[in-house]
Formats: structure tokens, C-alpha cells, sequence
């Protein structure tokens, strides 16, 4: 039994614990926790509670008695990866659109990392874990492009300090709604959970007691169409949904985004229209700056093609 303890965020009183839960610990859906509080595995203020719709208050701490769960062996698969670049450090892969990057609840299989496991016959970094091994860097299920991954724990530090200070290139195109008023711009928004859905993330206002994290978005303007524009995304900072969130916050959602966009895509889409264009590092063997741009996926070159101007 795993015991965790839990202090509820001032924002949070007057939610269901079955609601709570979830957000505080992670990992495991609200049915899960339902039926944990059911079976008596979870204090509020020292009483257990079995009633998922308690809802505790600001101070109350929190006990959550978890069984132990074995992680899965992630087995390696031999799926197809395009690779960019590869040597005995590191590869910079391009992800296709649909695909997992490390397996998780409900993705045990077929994601990057099992395709990464077969490729790289167990030369992966460790430093994440077994359910993580090489990945430094993630990008979301539904947005393509290209990706580092280390091969070894030297490698790994140095990309994750890159990545901490800002000196890696990331740039990302992208089709979002409307035109922009102006052919570039900063965005620059604090990015944290979303106060009135926890399963997404918003622009936050500062708060000395934690109102997301710091995070800024500079775009471009590459072409205007009918109903859309395209941009390019250089992104200062790397947050959770960074793009989306920041693109949504201005009134200009990507197209395809059923989390952050309000409006039907007129396409037929499966998720948002985001690629990881180009990523750029100081190689942390030799010290010479590598820089690799993955193509465009064939539905984004398609849709540019088929949108009105």
C-alpha cells in the first residue's frame, strides 16, 4: 500500500473529493478514485471517507491509501520511426500525428517508446524511468514533428539543461482561426490549470501562492487565408499545451483543437493543426549547433492547398 498525503490548493474548497483526486494525485481516472473512496482507501481530516461527493474543506488534509501497482514491461515493437538524425548520443525523430510518446493509462502499446525500444535495442537514457527511457522532451498525441531523444544519461542531462534555460530552437507551424491583427507578435501569459476544468490548462493571473508558470509565445504570420492564417511559433519558454493555450488566450485557437477551440472545424481533423517544424541543439558531445526540420505531414500540406484565400 502506497500512502500519499495530500494538502488541497486554496482554490479548491468546495469540490467533490472524487473530482479532486484526480488532479491532486494523477494517473488515475475519477471512476478509479471513485471506487477507492468506496472501499474505505481515503481520509479526509482523519475520518474515512466513502462518499465521492464529499467535499472537504480548504484545511483538511488528505490520506490516499493506493495499492501497489506494478508498472508494465514496456515491450519493444517494431514500428516504422523517420528519423532525422541519429548517433551513438542521441536521434531526433519525426512523430506522426496520432501517435503516443510514452505509454501511459489506456496507451500501454504502440506508442514512440515502444517503437524507440526495438530500434535502439535498449541503448535509451534512464533518467525518466522505465516508462520513459530516451524521452526528454514530449510533444502531445495529435501534434507531429520532430522530437530529440537521448541514448545515454550524459546526453539527457545536457538536452534537459538546454531545454531548462531556453538555448534549444523550437519552432512550430501552425493553422489557426481568423487573421491576427499584426504580422508578429509576443504572447506572454503565466500557464496553469484551467480553475474551471482541471483537465486543461489556461493563462493564469501571477500569484505569490502559485499562478502557473511563466511562459511566452513569439508568432508570424506566413500566409493569410479565407478564414484562417498560418503561423510560425517560436516558443521562449516550453509549458504544458504551451501553443494552444496562448494562440486561444489572444482569440485565435488552432483549427481542429476540440480542448481549447469553440468552434467546428469545417475539415474533418483529428485534433489540432500543430507541428514540430524544427528543433535546434548544441550537440552535447561534439559542441557543434545541429538544427532539423521535419516536413510538413501530408494532411497540413493538403489543407493548405484546398483553403480558400
Amino acid at each position: 500500500m502506497i500512502r500519499l498525503e495530500l494538502k488541497l490548493p486554496e482554490d479548491y474548497e468546495g469540490e467533490r473529493l472524487d473530482k479532486l483526486l484526480p488532479f491532486l494525485v494523477g494517473d488515475y481516472s475519477r471512476t478509479f478514485f471513485q471506487n477507492l473512496i468506496k472501499d474505505g482507501a481515503v481520509e479526509v481530516a482523519g475520518k474515512v471517507i466513502t462518499k465521492p461527493s464529499f467535499e472537504p474543506g480548504e484545511d483538511d488534509p488528505i490520506v490516499v491509501n493506493l495499492p501497489e501497482l506494478r508498472e508494465p514491461e514496456i515491450l519493444p515493437e517494431d514500428i516504422p520511426l523517420d528519423i532525422l538524425y541519429e548517433d551513438d548520443d542521441l536521434l531526433v525523430v519525426n512523430k506522426p500525428k496520432g501517435m503516443v510518446v510514452h505509454p501511459a493509462h489506456g496507451h500501454e502499446s504502440g506508442t514512440l517508446v515502444n517503437a524507440l525500444m526495438y530500434h535502439c535495442k535498449g541503448s535509451l537514457s534512464g533518467i525518466n524511468g522505465v516508462m520513459r527511457p530516451g524521452i526528454v522532451h514530449r510533444i502531445d498525441k495529435d501534434t507531429s514533428g520532430s522530437l530529440i531523444v537521448c541514448k545515454n544519461d550524459f546526453s539527457h542531462n545536457a538536452i534537459a539543461e538546454q531545454l531548462k534555460v531556453h538555448s534549444a530552437e523550437r519552432l512550430y507551424r501552425a493553422i489557426c482561426w481568423g487573421h491576427l491583427p499584426e504580422q508578429k507578435g509576443t504572447i506572454t501569459g503565466n500557464i496553469g490549470r484551467d480553475p474551471e476544468d482541471r483537465k486543461k490548462m489556461s493563462v493564469v493571473p501571477p500569484s505569490p501562492k502559485g499562478g502557473g508558470k511563466h511562459a511566452v509565445t513569439h508568432y508570424e504570420v506566413v500566409e493569410e487565408y479565407k478564414d484562417f492564417t498560418q503561423v510560425i511559433c517560436r516558443l521562449e519558454t516550453g509549458r504544458t499545451h504551451q501553443i494552444r493555450v496562448h494562440m486561444t488566450s489572444i482569440g485565435h485557437p488552432l483549427l481542429g483543437d476540440e480542448v481549447y477551440g469553440s468552434r467546428k472545424s469545417p475539415y474533418k481533423l483529428s485534433g489540432q493543426c500543430l507541428h514540430a517544424e524544427v528543433i535546434g541543439f548544441t550537440h552535447p558531445r561534439t559542441g557543434e549547433f545541429m538544427r532539423f526540420t521535419a516536413p510538413l505531414p501530408e494532411y497540413f500540406s493538403h489543407l493548405l492547398e484546398i483553403m480558400p484565400k
